[in-house]
């Protein structure tokens, strides 16, 4: 039974297939995407080295104007100006991202290797009766409806892109209103590991599907027969779209298979409590890397983050230095430590441990006491006259997507 609503944003994705004629235009809007973009940041790039001068997203827009007007420059009246305009936004939140220092300095689209896209506000399209028609097409695209858009709902913003494999998409932003549901008495900490993806509280364990490694030997295959094309022949392009399908069904099988994982915790627990790790620090770790990268930890809290406040629930993040592993869950012994070949251990008191679960339920506690007290709360790292028990101590909340070592 629902509760209650509120209104949030969601971009439902779809695959289409486009005519000769769409994918020709379609293609021009991307290079003329590209240019523009690029010409934009050279621009801002030399006045603010050269003269100190900081370009703002209105006289970018004056210049477009004034390309356009150039023979040289005259192709992009062919397009739809509305993507032009939306890149030109773009590259304005991108440097209002590195002036306040949340990203590094703008970089220059790439032809081979940047994301081919280009987005449609309300004047770019029309969306009427289930069919989607862009500016400058006559037709509407042949969207394969996988799944309604809510009723009632309008699209703000319309983004076509193609993937390295080929394949068209188009994402449909709107204002929905998801239901939440009825609160559940439930909580649930959540140990992520390489050899189960996920150990809950409860002692259950989640296997890592491990969708790359089952794959990989199709992968270098593929990839051998890549090496041996010539650069710059059609062999070549044939065989870089065949690694890109490997690499493209490796993505879709694991995001599938997190989407569910996600959303079935997120609609049983009422209060989801993970680690506050940095993939970034723990795929330094060459002998890990690839199996964390194959695991997507950092995907799976994005789906637990917005599915939790799409059905009204709450997701804690422990502290990077909270040690689940080495604490006790029964009598809250710290050991000294712990090293990642040991699954099991027994405890002073008697208790014999299973480390993940051990760990999840460890973890739990502590959201528990986060959300009790309102701030981070871990253990200190050693204790007064080396006692053995662990005292709490309340700390700053945790920063987001910060972590320690690897655990297994």
């Amino acid at each position: 039974m629902s509760v209650t609503t509120c209104y949030v944003k969601r971009a439902f994705k779809y695959r289409f297939c486009p005519t000769d004629a769409q994918a020709a235009e379609l293609s021009r809007t991307f290079g003329c995407v590209r240019k523009v973009y690029n010409m934009a940041l050279a621009a801002r790039t030399e006045a603010w080295f050269q003269r100190q001068e900081r370009v703002n997203y209105n006289a970018t827009s004056a210049m477009l104007t004034a390309w356009k007007k150039t023979e040289e420059l005259a192709y992009l009246n062919e397009v739809s100006s509305v993507p032009l305009q939306q890149t030109l936004r773009h590259l304005q939140g991108a440097f209002a991202n590195f002036w306040t220092k949340r990203a590094k300095y703008p970089t220059f689209k790439s032809r081979k290797k940047s994301r081919r896209s280009a987005e449609y506000t309300t004047s770019g399209f029309r969306y009427r009766d289930g069919a989607l028609t862009l500016a400058k097409m006559t037709e509407p695209l042949a969207v394969v409806w996988s799944r309604p858009l809510p009723e009632g709902v309008q699209p703000s913003t319309v983004t076509v892109s193609q993937d390295a494999a080929g394949r068209w998409f188009v994402a449909m932003l709107c204002d929905d209103r998801p239901t939440l549901a009825a609160p559940a008495n439930a909580a649930v900490g959540i140990d992520v590991g390489v050899t189960s993806l996920v150990t809950l509280s409860t002692g259950e364990r989640i296997a890592n599907p491990r969708h790359e490694r089952k794959d990989r030997e199709r992968l270098a295959k593929a990839q051998r027969a890549l090496s041996r094309k010539a650069k710059g022949s059609n062999n070549r392009a044939k065989a870089r779209i065949r690694v890109a399908k490997v690499h493209a069904r490796i993505a879709d099988r694991r995001r599938d298979f997190l989407h569910q994982l996600t959303t079935r915790l997120v609609r049983e627990n009422q209060t989801v409590v993970i680690e506050d790790l940095t993939v970034r620090n723990m795929l330094k770790n060459h002998k890990l890397a690839r199996a964390i990268s194959d695991a997507s930890w950092t995907e799976m809290r994005s789906m637990l983050e917005y599915k939790a406040d799409w059905y009204g629930r709450e997701v804690i993040a422990v502290d990077r230095w909270f040690p689940s592993s080495k604490l006790c869950s029964t009598c809250g012994t710290l050991q000294s430590r712990m090293p990642l070949n040991v699954r099991e251990w027994t405890c002073a008191c008697g208790t014999t441990h299973d480390r993940d679960v051990n760990a999840a339920r460890n973890i739990l506690a502590a959201g528990l006491a986060v959300a009790a007290c309102g701030d981070g709360v871990r253990p200190q790292r050693s204790t007064p006259g080396g006692q053995s028990s662990v005292k709490q101590e309340v700390v700053p909340p945790p920063r987001p997507r910060a972590a320690a070592q690897p655990r297994g």
